[in-house]
């Protein structure tokens, strides 16, 4: 019989491909990792990694991919089962970007925390993309993303649209000079502050940008949109970001213009297909609900 506990070192073995990085990130001693691997491979009579260098073989490589599977299927079912169990004690974990977190559940996680004082909340701070993974594999069990398709096994459902922002002064200037087909001195073009090609939102700006009209620009490329606002407010260039993440408290100092040509997208949450929600994850839900339509730009 295949022990849980041993599948799991071998999978996470298998990823980082270090001995000593396995049993660091499994608060394990490096003896016990490779006692797990030997009685794994002791179990199922068969050599499932060489040494030196790492590699699996090629029973390991069949056997990562029915333990990875196995895994995940007993992390989502205990996932359910605790959502059944209408659990009062535990952990809740959500995945979301910063800005998302930062302006939206701040007021909702401190209900859920007087109302549920039993049950943790861990956040992921994260990208709408790995959000998504988190979700699928369960490791999370709510996401909040931005532009989500819906897709197996995720099911995606709408909070707000979110429209699009310029900040950052200047814009109207080289737009004017668009307009009267003059472009401006060579290392005198304007700077957008965008977002990294890693990211949804990027590939919906990137298809918009013409629609600003500008004349020849560069790009200064960021990992967040925090990061975009702080540049922008800074001097760098102009930045466009969601609307609601120019929050008034802010205390913004740069033009803020609003993009009407930029297509709108979505923000909401998202789900493992026929996931069991819990109350206490419902009633979540219900206070970002709340919060998303009290706040400013909706």
């Amino acid at each position: 019989m295949l022990d849980l506990n041993w599948l799991n070192t071998f999978v996470t073995l298998a990823h980082l491909e270090h001995f000593g990085k396995t049993a660091a990130a499994l608060h394990m001693t490096q003896p016990n990792v490779s006692l797990h691997i030997k009685q794994l491979e002791q179990t199922t009579r068969v050599k499932l990694i060489e040494r030196s260098p790492f590699r699996l073989t090629q029973a390991g490589e069949r056997l990562l991919l029915s333990a990875q599977r196995s895994l995940q299927e007993l992390q989502v079912c205990q996932a359910d089962l605790n959502a059944i169990n209408d659990m009062s004690q535990g952990t809740v974990s959500i995945a979301a970007s910063d800005i998302i977190s930062r302006l939206l559940l701040i007021k909702p996680f401190q209900s859920f925390k007087h109302e549920f004082p039993g049950i943790d909340l861990s956040l992921f701070n994260t990208t709408s993309t790995q959000a998504a993974e988190l979700v699928k594999s369960a490791k999370a069990d709510l996401g909040f993303v931005i532009a989500q398709k819906e897709s197996q096994p995720l099911h995606f459902t709408e909070l707000r649209q979110v429209r699009w922002c310029a900040l950052g002064d200047g814009l109207e200037k080289w737009q004017r000079l668009a307009k009267q087909n003059k472009e401006p001195e060579k290392g005198e073009e304007p700077t957008l502050i965008l977002l990294g090609h890693d990211t949804r939102t990027r590939d919906l700006i990137d298809m918009a940008l013409p629609s600003l009209k500008l004349p020849k620009y560069r790009i200064m490329e960021v990992g967040s949109v925090d990061a975009q606002i702080d540049w922008a407010e800074a001097g760098f260039g102009i930045a466009i970001v969601p609307a609601f993440s120019l929050h008034p408290k802010l205390n913004l100092k740069s033009t803020i213009t609003p993009l009407p040509g930029f297509p709108t997208t979505s923000l909401g949450y998202i789900v493992r297909q026929n996931q069991v929600l819990s109350r206490a994850i419902k009633q979540l839900l219900q206070w970002v609900s709340e919060e998303i339509a009290n706040s400013p730009h909706n």
